[in-house]
């Protein structure tokens, strides 16, 4: 027997369970805002030289005696052809000095000599945004990739967070790293607002990415552990959910907030309400039997039979008389198995492929061309058809049809924009946003599809083991990912425009023909062993996981109601 027989006493997902899953998933909302944020605070807008001299110098040009000055002090840059439209724009980076080499004996006119140089001052165009970080610190030109710079330490936080908090969660409790993650997510996104060194910004946002993790993989494993066996499929989808709006909150902030600083005060400030978790959300029960602390995790379940209007026995967790455990396995055992070792291969270079595209097309809006809240939007609302396409089928089709297909088609549709891009007009720019929302329709199925598939193959004696190594490599592209969209500010014109998306579908669809290799996993029995892996291809339908050595008594009443009963 399992500690998941509580779950016939106390019910699945009772009344207790909604609220604290509720409670529980609410954070993930402002954890999918500050993964997304950096695309509107670290916006690059249009940009020119700004005229030496002239204090009240802009972008938009406001005259016929400004245009002649600005003629006069900028050089304009080459003519553009372009899918997204045809005109002449000026230089961004440089501007002329006009050296006067006149002589006694010769006209200034004919003596004079002209040559560009790299500006150090920039006048933004204020159309999108009215400031961002990189218009208040000048990260252009030179500076260009300061900005990818700090996206990039965001994601390092992303992992380090992960791998540090997660430990803590299992060393000291799930509680007490979420609430630890809550602490550092107010304190270096509050302090991010008030802040002008880029240093220090980039430093800010490291942590905020250490909250992040730490906040991600918290909430997901207390969500998990909150609810039944048979509805911890739904609540891994309806956790993804909580994160596409949060990307919509996001996209309708951003379009009302347009200072930089605002909006990320905005979004902070409402997760003081968090610390309130000290006295709202309890302690996992899972938990609290595994380190031997059965009277809390006692009196919790109680509680929460209690608010389930369910009955229960004397006492609920009784030890298992047999010893169950399986003695401790290292990751090195999958060189027991050349097959096994090349699918777990596999399914990391997939994590490392997905989590790159996912953040990536997020990222990767304002290459799109187009108003870049809208193209926000709708890649916002993409992302939530893919996770809400996963509910039906994952249980009637499969976990490896609905990836492969997710992956598959996903990266097509991302390759194929190079026809609109390269080839076509401007008139084509919609082909190019519906190209691109369906390869984050199917980036969105296959990020929801491959946590669950990864739980589902990886045996008992390795699981978080191999998680966290999977989990290793999502991180590794997700710090990829803002390197990848900003090669059009490297490759120049249409090619640069089409460079990441294709990049991004091309590792899909080599990530999507590889997971043909992976076994089926739906209706299988959850492997315990290395040798239960090596032979899944040949296991039967899934069976009860041993996975604790407490277990339940039987309710008094008996599991009567069909939809609490354990399969």
């Amino acid at each position: 027997m399992a500690y998941d027989d509580v779950f016939e006493v106390i019910g699945s997902f009772g009344r207790y369970q909604k609220k604290i899953y509720v409670l529980q998933t609410l954070p993930i909302v402002f954890t999918a805002i500050q993964t997304c944020l950096s695309l509107f605070i670290l916006f690059a807008p249009d940009h020119r030289c700004s005229i030496p001299d002239l204090h009240n110098d802009t972008f938009a040009i406001q005259g016929p005696a400004h245009a002649h000055l600005v003629n006069q002090s900028v050089p304009l840059d080459i003519h553009i052809h372009s899918s997204i439209g045809e005109g002449i724009r000026y230089s961004r980076c440089e501007m002329f000095h006009h050296h006067n080499n006149s002589t006694p004996d010769r006209s200034p006119i004919h003596n004079s000599s002209l040559y560009s140089f790299e500006c150090r001052r920039w006048v933004f165009d204020k159309t999108e945004f009215d400031s961002t970080f990189v218009t208040q610190d000048n990260l252009v030109c030179s500076k260009k990739l300061h900005r990818t710079h700090a996206t990039m330490a965001y994601m390092a936080g992303l992992t380090v967070g992960s791998l540090a908090i997660g430990i803590l969660s299992d060393c000291y409790g799930r509680k007490r790293a979420l609430l630890t993650s809550t602490v550092l997510y107010i304190v270096s996104n509050v302090s991010l607002t008030f802040v002008t060194n880029f240093w220090v910004f980039t430093t800010l946002r490291f942590f905020s990415g250490i909250s992040v993790g730490g906040l991600i993989s918290t909430a997901y494993v207390m969500d998990l552990e909150l609810v039944g066996p048979d509805m911890r499929m739904l609540a891994g989808m309806v956790y993804m959910l909580f994160w596409g709006f949060g990307v919509l909150l996001l996209a309708g902030a951003a379009y009302f907030i347009r200072d930089w600083r605002y909006l990320n005060l905005t979004l902070a400030l409402p997760t003081v309400l968090f610390l309130s978790y000290h006295w709202l959300v309890p302690e996992s029960t899972r938990w609290l039997a595994v380190r031997g602390r059965r009277d809390e995790a006692e009196k919790i379940l109680r509680h929460a039979a209690k608010i389930n209007n369910r009955k229960c026995p004397d006492q609920i967790l009784v030890l298992e008389d047999k010893d169950t455990s399986v003695g401790r396995v290292s990751l090195l055992a999958l060189r027991s198995s050349p097959l096994l070792m090349v699918r777990c291969i596999v399914i990391c270079l997939n994590w490392l492929v997905v989590a790159m595209e996912f953040s990536g097309l997020s990222l990767n809006v304002s290459n799109l061309g187009g108003d870049v809240y809208l193209n926000f939007f709708l890649t916002s609302l993409a992302e939530i058809v893919g996770f809400l396409l996963c509910i039906p089928l994952l249980n009637r089709v499969g976990r490896k049809p609905v990836y492969v297909v997710s992956l598959l088609s996903g990266g097509i549709a991302l390759v194929l924009t190079i026809f609109p891009i390269l080839y076509g007009s401007s008139d084509l720019g919609w082909v190019t946003v519906l190209l691109s929302l369906v390869g984050k329709v199917g980036s969105s199925a296959a990020f929801a599809t491959i946590f669950l598939y990864s739980a589902e193959f990886f045996p008992t004696v390795i699981r978080n083991s191999a998680l966290g190594v999977a989990n290793f490599c999502a991180r590794t592209g997700g710090m990829i990912a803002p390197y990848v969209v900003d090669l059009g500010q490297v490759v120049s014109g249409d090619v640069g425009r089409v460079l990441p998306m294709s990049v991004f579908g091309t590792c899909a669809v080599v990530a999507g023909l590889l997971s043909l290799l992976l076994p089926e996993t739906l209706n299988r029995r959850l492997p315990e062993t290395i040798e239960d892996t090596i032979a899944f291809d040949r296991s039967g339908r899934m069976s009860r996981n041993i996975e604790m050595d407490i277990v339940a008594r039987q309710p008094l009443n008996g599991p009567s109601e069909k939809e609490e009963n354990v399969t």
